[in-house]
């Protein structure tokens, strides 16, 4: 674990072998934050070579895994669990700012890819843009995105891949199937796979108890390191 600019926790996962000099990864979470799996994954992606950054873009106010089912998500949003913490754009965006700015300057990345899921895949489509300060993302990776709104997916400016879920009630058919359109027509490379027999969180929180749960998550995995060894190397 480390502070971002003094202020935010980070957990760094460190390549063991060879690492992909310049190359490193920016891993916004879901809700969650930064927990066994958010970290478990990073150690995976170092693996494969790349320095990885889970960073906290909640600023220390994430959720616990079961919430009641009357949780209100929205006021937690707006107001944060304390009333003081929101967790906007606003708020949200300078964190991810600083994150990329530690990568580059603490790192020493000159690339920099994003895995962003649930919440975090909409921190990162609105930080990969062409547009000051929303800069510095050069590749992207998003599952069951949360909350993109169709003009921040059109302001992207590199390669997006998106990983969906067969029952998603926050990215259902028809909003992946704008996501489509909408991809297209930026002229950039693109891939949206959709994976049967899973909701809405598999990739980041999957039974792997269960087969099918087990099976998309460890694709939609190699879905992510595939598209950075393609368009991140």
């Amino acid at each position: 674990m480390t502070k971002v600019a003094d202020k935010w926790d980070a957990y760094i996962a460190q390549p063991t072998g060879s690492q992909k000099t310049g190359k490193a990864l920016l891993f916004l979470p879901d809700i969650i934050g930064i927990w066994q799996n958010s970290k478990l994954m990073a150690d995976q992606l170092a693996a494969q070579g790349y320095l990885t950054m889970v960073l906290d873009i909640l600023n220390g106010d994430p959720l616990p895994l079961n919430r009641p089912d009357d949780f209100d998500i929205m006021g937690w949003l707006t107001k944060g669990s304390t009333g003081d913490n929101p967790h906007t754009k606003d708020f949200v965006d300078p964190i991810v700012q600083a994150g990329i700015k530690a990568l580059k300057e603490q790192y020493g990345a000159t690339k920099i890819g994003a895995l962003g899921y649930c919440f975090g895949a909409k921190s990162l489509v609105r930080n990969m843009t062409a547009t000051a300060p929303y800069t510095g993302i050069d590749v992207g990776f998003v599952a069951h995105p949360s909350f993109v709104e169709e003009e921040e997916l059109a302001a992207i400016s590199g390669p997006l891949a998106i990983a969906a879920a067969e029952t998603d009630s926050i990215f259902p058919a028809e909003l992946r199937h704008k996501s489509e359109e909408i991809l297209k027509e930026t002229g950039l490379p693109y891939q949206v796979t959709l994976y049967s027999g899973v909701s809405h969180g598999f990739a980041m929180r999957a039974d792997l108890s269960k087969k099918p749960e087990k099976f998309a998550r460890e694709q939609a995995f190699a879905q992510a390191v595939a598209w950075f060894g393609e368009y991140l190397e």
